[in-house]
């Protein structure tokens, strides 16, 4: 076993696209952890849509061994952690389980927004944290700069930077012996009562629940009969081991080690991440802080395009929350779709890996309705009920305000952008907290918008317009009251409630004209004239026609009285009235997805 003061626990955070995923390759090739002929690229991404996307979606540890420039063995157990905004709540946990922390920052970018908002994550787990520079091998590189910027946000000398190359393994060996000398060991005491943190699970088919576990106090042993301090439930350790990153059975884990836990408990509710473990006969009676249960900022109905797939959607959902602890999901029924599930997201990033998910991991059809915030609508009796879809929103008279989400958004830009950014901001109902200067050529700029006005086109809009430079981050920061209406769409008289939307009052006009025009070319022609009409409450507020397909009834007519045609037209003409009294329109999926880009535009 390891003496606690020879293990080292850190992540590796940073923005987007910053270079963490590379630098753990470079540190997993250092210490011979993966064999010449075993590696690869983005070894840690594990997951398909990881690899082709060239993001990180899951934090993944792996144990490490290394020996220092004197001659002593010490164990590094690095958690990669993802760098978009939508899986922030991954790397809280994965900080949860460290000392310490590499604050990777891309030396031609700069200072990003989730570099900020990261450094402060990680200030606030009470972390150290060790400033590396990455891409020192791009002309663009402009380390000098960004090392003073970096020296600006944590309060650091600018010499304490690290500087390193992750692509070239350049400066990676130094990084090495900085973790062993300037992070701190694990605390923990071997005689204490065990206590060990679930900081992440998933399913496996054949044995169950698998735990990523953080070691606190005191040994966990293979066979021993544990608690589980949330639910009471008392399985038994079947196995312990560690990742390395190939999966290794150890016989125990002890004070300060990272690792994995099998207990052979199939029901998924009865294992949550957070929870702490700790043994029957040896129990502690102070469990562990665990997490704050994350917040879904984004709502949308998920529905089997084959009604029998129901349960089977369920299953794969409950499998699925058991590895994303940020997905929330109830049942749900619509006229149009039917049976499905209403489902809580961080963001479209996170709703979109979770549909591509379930399809390919579970081999679902899924339609997805347009994504809407979480309103609050006060009653008139003063009662407050969320509104997690526009179906829920009650009528103007039964409600005396509706409050919607703001979030504090902080965008970093070149200072060239100011105005360009500013102006888009305010168009989306934006209202300006503070502007500061990071430095001559950066520029931070906090606002206070509407979530609903970002979650939806914003950030593409900010990249194009910023040439790729700007980024943003944000956190929710309350509620407000807001003049919003439910839009609802009525096909043949009929409302769908798949693309009903709750929209700002001055917006309602724009988006119902563009809606019922896409949906005119969407919906297939019918044997009657189809109206589409766009209304806030009873009034009408745009409409198209689609209109009826026509079969030549006079196509055996060779002349002859012209009354004998009007005859034959007369009689199309009430068959038609009739089938518009029992016809059903079809709605292909394409129009569920088109109400998405025109929230987009």
């Amino acid at each position: 076993m390891t003496a606690v003061s020879r293990i080292r626990n850190f992540s590796i955070i940073a923005h987007i696209d910053h270079g963490k995923s590379t630098l753990a390759d470079r540190m997993i090739e250092k210490t011979h952890a993966v064999s010449a002929r075993d590696m690869r690229d983005q070894v840690l991404d594990s997951m398909d849509l990881e690899r082709e996307r060239g993001i990180t979606i899951k934090a993944q540890a792996v144990r490490l061994r290394y020996r220092s420039a004197d001659g002593e063995d010490y164990l590094l157990n690095l958690i990669d952690t993802p760098g978009h905004v939508d899986f922030a709540y991954e790397v809280s946990r994965s900080l949860a389980a460290c000392e310490g922390a590499i604050l990777l920052v891309d030396a031609s970018q700069g200072v990003e927004a989730q570099t900020l908002a990261n450094a402060l994550l990680a200030v606030e787990h009470g972390l150290e944290i060790i400033p590396v520079l990455n891409k020192l091998d791009l002309p663009a590189s402009d380390p000098d700069r960004v090392a003073e910027e970096i020296a600006g946000v944590l309060g650091v000398d600018p010499s304490e930077v690290m500087r390193v190359s992750a692509k070239t393994g350049d400066g990676v060996d130094e990084l090495l012996e900085a973790i062993i000398t300037r992070l701190p060991a694990p605390g923990g005491d071997e005689a204490a009562p065990p206590r060990a943190l679930v900081f992440d699970s998933y399913y496996d088919t054949y044995r169950g629940v698998v735990c990523s576990i953080r070691m606190f106090d005191g040994r966990i042993s293979t066979g021993d009969r544990l608690r589980l301090m949330a639910t009471g439930d008392t399985p038994t350790a079947d196995e312990v081991g560690v990742i390395t990153p190939a999966v290794v059975p150890v016989a125990q884990l002890g004070p300060g080690e990272v690792g994995y836990l099998i207990t052979g408990i199939k029901e998924i509710d009865r294992i949550r991440v957070g929870d702490t473990v700790t043994r029957d006969d040896l129990r502690t009676e102070t469990a562990l802080p665990g997490y704050r249960e994350p917040k879904p900022m984004v709502y949308s109905g998920l529905f089997p395009t084959d009604g029998d797939d129901f349960e089977h959607l369920r299953e794969a959902l409950e499998k699925l929350r058991l590895n994303d602890a940020a997905l929330v999901f109830e049942p749900e029924s619509s006229r149009a779709l039917g049976f499905g599930f209403r489902c809580g997201f961080l963001g479209l990033l996170h709703m979109e890996i979770v549909r591509e998910r379930l399809e390919r991991e579970y081999d679902l059809d899924l339609v997805a309705t347009a994504p809407s915030v979480a309103f609050r609508a006060v009653l008139t009796g003063g009662r407050e009920i969320e509104i997690h879809s526009p179906q829920d929103l009650p009528d103007g008279g039964e409600r005396s305000e509706v409050l919607e989400p703001y979030v504090r958004a902080m965008v970093i830009t070149p200072s060239e952008y100011v105005g360009t950014v500013m102006e888009l901001l305010q168009s989306h109902r934006g209202e300006m907290g503070s502007m500061q200067y990071l430095s001559p050529v950066r520029v931070e700029l906090v606002y206070r918008v509407p979530l609903a006005e970002i979650v939806f086109g914003f950030f593409d809009q900010l990249k194009s317009r910023t040439r790729g430079y700007a980024s943003l981050d944000y956190e929710p920061d309350g509620y407000r009251a807001s003049n919003l209406v439910r839009l609802d769409v009525l096909l043949n008289g009929v409302p769908v409630d798949s693309f009903s939307a709750v929209i700002h009052a001055d917006r309602a006009y724009g988006f119902g004209r563009r809606l019922v025009e896409v949906l005119r070319e969407l919906i297939p022609r019918q044997m009657f004239d189809v109206p589409i009409q766009a209304a806030v409450g009873s009034r009408i507020i745009a409409r198209e026609t689609v209109r009826a397909r026509r079969k030549d009834v006079l196509a055996k007519c060779y002349g002859g009285d012209v009354t004998r045609k009007r005859k034959l037209l007369e009689k199309q003409k009430e068959g038609k009235r009739r089938m518009k009294m029992v016809g059903r329109v079809e709605v292909p999926q394409e129009a569920f997805i088109a109400v998405l880009k025109v929230d987009e535009d």
